[in-house]
């Protein structure tokens, strides 16, 4: 058993039906090109009109822009907005991977500090949205038991938070067999990535060189001392290496 009888909220088309009611006839999709999100917009599709955004946390890498354009394409039928991820600011505000005179100099300047409800008013301005949407998200009750818990106190429309949950009664089976059926590719990052791009440790940066030198590249053109990442995982593999000196 695993325990979603336990939940009484409404589910699949149910549940979108109690959406459309109080929200309207669209609704956002904060679309990662993962499997969650990917999951989402196939529940979705052809049962609500999705307007799907994109977190660009370094605009410009090519392997992102490309599985953009190849879910615009094969997902969607129309553009995925690209917007600033949060994060993308509050990087520079703490001068990540910055050299020191570039890291004065950020210190100085009046960078933005941003959340999602500033990004989701971007996105209504784009579309020209007037009133309350809320963003679609692959949050599922069997990923942990904090969600399960979550969904079972606050159900799958969550207004204070901004968003809601489609598949929240979906297991992890079902997700994968969706995605399959629907002829859907997952991202590249899932051949060579420990799951779709994340952050810049050196579990990310080390087969983004080896795969796409140019995307890397990019991103070190906007943190410099991402290299200086790497150079730590090799003096860390030299020092716990079974034959380094003791």
């Amino acid at each position: 058993m695993s325990g979603l009888d336990k939940i009484p909220h409404s589910r699949g088309d149910a549940l979108i039906a109690e959406y459309k009611e109080r929200y309207g006839d669209k609704t956002l999709i904060a679309f990662s090109r993962g499997k969650d999100s990917i999951a989402v917009a196939l529940g979705l599709r052809d049962k609500i009109e999705m307007i799907p955004f994109y977190y660009d946390d370094i605009p410009g890498l090519e392997f992102i822009d490309e599985s953009l354009d190849y879910y615009e394409r094969k997902l969607f039928g129309r553009k995925i907005l690209r917007l600033p991820h949060p994060v993308f600011y509050k990087h520079f505000s703490n001068g990540l991977f910055q050299p020191m005179r570039r890291a004065q100099i950020l210190a100085a300047a009046s960078i933005p500090r941003l959340d999602h409800k500033d990004v989701v008013e971007m996105v209504k301005q784009q579309e020209g949205i007037e009133g309350t949407i809320l963003s679609a998200t692959g949050i599922r009750a069997l990923d942990n038991a904090i969600r399960f818990m979550s969904i079972r106190k606050h159900g799958a429309i969550r207004p204070t938070v901004g968003n809601w949950a489609p598949i929240w009664d979906w297991t992890k089976g079902r997700l994968m067999d969706e995605i399959e059926k629907s002829g859907v590719s997952l991202p590249p990052d899932y051949t060579f990535l420990p799951r779709s791009l994340d952050g810049f440790s050196y579990l990310y940066l080390i087969p983004l060189k080896e795969r796409f030198p140019r995307d890397f590249e990019r991103i070190c053109d906007w943190l410099p001392l991402a290299r200086a990442e790497l150079l730590r995982c090799e003096i860390n593999q030299r020092l716990t290496s079974p034959d380094a000196p003791a």
